[in-house]
């Protein structure tokens, strides 16, 4: 199989403009948008939240929000057939197991450089993701 383009491609969002720019950069990198798969990967909510406990939100609610919010950034002609994917849990383990289960030959994410005490307090997506992925990655500086 040749470099490029690619069958399955993934790509996490994170509603970021460097997310959105890996989105566009990966676009070049398969035969056409349906190929291109954009996960969003939201927070599990604790039995504890308030809307929880007042039943005013759920996983499929939120799934709902979240898929609208990417269409909407996604208006562009060239998006168009774009498999937008919602999960819940640890944004690396999740993005990591959608690629396998997709058999995806890519993930391309975007890094946001955080270094220090901001990237050991709030960890790295990207190292997460490099470190589980059962393929290549391709990791996005600013």
């Amino acid at each position: 199989m040749g470099w490029l383009p690619k069958d399955r491609v993934v790509v996490p969002v994170d509603f970021s403009d460097e997310s959105f720019a890996a989105a566009e950069l990966a676009l070049e990198l398969v035969a056409g948008p349906a190929h291109l798969h954009l996960i969003h990967v939201l927070p599990v909510l604790t039995p504890s939240e308030p809307g929880v406990i007042w039943n005013t939100v759920d996983d499929e609610s939120r799934r709902k929000h979240a898929r609208a919010a990417i269409a909407q950034r996604l208006q562009h002609a060239q998006f168009q057939g774009v498999q937008i994917e919602i999960a819940f849990g640890d944004p690396g383990p999740e993005i990591a197991e959608f690629a396998a289960q997709l058999r995806a030959e890519l993930i391309v994410l975007s890094s946001h450089g955080r270094t220090g005490l901001s990237r050991v307090l709030i960890g790295s997506v990207a190292e997460r993701v490099v470190r589980l992925a059962h393929c290549p990655v391709l990791v996005l500086r600013k």
